[in-house]
């Protein structure tokens, strides 16, 4: 799977995230130039679900969906290497409304092995007793993400990320780290053992990347998601670290040749 090489003047990462957590319009600005830079092909129109599309996922489900949902699936909704190279963006076909006692959610992404999915809230029992309202956006809502576990009862929607428009720039970044094989890696520790790098922070500055102004998430995590970038590199820390390069040079100066896989 080659890389499309970028123009000379290459994509600012960090003012790209800057303005896209500012607004949704540059959140697919910055999703556009991604793809343009960092993965097999640019975005075009034939990347995107139809209006046609659209509108009958809103019949079937009974609903309208927020206006940054449906410009999310009109911008890179069949661009499955944008969207599932890990975990899978539901076709439209597939969204979902799950009710229960715990409150009411469309669903729309799913963890690869069922650990979790993500949804919009559309009905919580608890905001509801304290009055409602939240100061949140009806066009870019925010996405909340629910765990698969064993006692059902303990299930709850917990907050992911403040709007739509940020899950889906978190989408292509986060599906990034784990496609082309050739121009990814899971950091080792000194013991050669995949995993949790001290803090990758430290890590990040010894390397000269910068952070990238991307809100921590899930809010309240002990050891939050960021994101890390530097010259043709993409850092992920979470509890497991994840490299991710526009080039397999780069990527082999940076693991170093001991390191690389």
């Amino acid at each position: 799977m080659s890389v499309v090489a970028g123009t000379v003047a290459r994509m600012d990462m960090v003012t790209g995230i800057r303005d896209a957590v500012a607004g949704r319009a540059a959140a697919w600005d910055f999703i556009r130039a991604f793809a343009a830079e960092w993965s097999a092909a640019p975005l075009t129109e034939r990347d995107g679900c139809g209006a046609g599309e659209i509108a009958a996922a809103e019949v079937r489900l009974g609903l309208p969906l927020p206006a940054a949902l449906k410009e999310a699936y009109a911008l890179l909704g069949q661009r499955p290497d944008l969207t599932d190279n890990h975990d899978a963006l539901r076709p439209l076909a597939e969204l979902e409304v799950e009710t229960d006692e715990r409150g009411t959610a469309l669903v729309f992404r799913d963890e690869n092995q069922g650990v979790c999915r993500w949804g919009i809230l559309l009905a919580d029992p608890e905001r509801a007793a304290d009055g409602g309202a939240d100061g949140t956006d009806p066009d870019d809502p925010p996405v909340v993400v629910r765990l698969d576990l064993q006692d059902t009862s303990e299930e709850r929607w917990e907050p992911w990320l403040g709007r739509v428009s940020h899950c889906f720039v978190e989408i292509v970044l986060a599906e990034s780290v784990h496609e082309p094989e050739e121009l990814t890696a899971m950091l080792v520790d000194d013991e050669g053992e995949v995993g949790e790098v001290g803090e990758v922070g430290d890590l990040a500055a010894e390397e000269g990347l910068v952070r990238l102004p991307f809100p921590d998430y899930p809010p309240g995590d002990a050891r939050p998601t960021r994101w890390y970038a530097g010259p043709d590199l993409l850092v992920r820390g979470d509890s497991v670290a994840y490299v991710r390069a526009r080039t397999e040079e780069a990527l082999e100066l940076f693991l170093g040749p001991d390191e690389e896989e």
